[in-house]
């Protein structure tokens, strides 16, 4: 049986468009965990050697201990990812 999805987004404070993304995981009722860059560039390094890019917000889905990282800027994209592999789960 596969673990439940893990949802981890990266967030600053004073983001917001990393505020728009938690309230829409809030909406959807998809529990998040955060990790919030403020003031610590060594978090930023890891976006960066993992994803290429230093900004936030990045949402990490993920399951089995595979990972995807949601990169773009805006909650259709999130949306959109979740439906995806909901309907590959066949949970949405």
């Amino acid at each position: 049986m596969s673990k439940p999805l893990s949802v981890i987004v990266w967030s600053k404070e004073g983001c917001h468009y990393c505020d728009e993304i938690k309230q829409f995981l809030k909406e959807k009722q998809v529990d998040y965990q955060t990790v919030d860059v403020t003031n610590r560039d060594e978090l930023r390094d890891i976006l960066e050697i993992k994803y290429g890019i230093r900004h936030v917000p990045v949402v990490e889905i993920g399951q089995d201990n595979v990972y995807k990282g949601v990169t773009n800027v805006g909650t259709h994209f999130l949306e959109k990812e979740l439906k995806n592999i909901y309907s590959e789960k066949l949970l949405f």
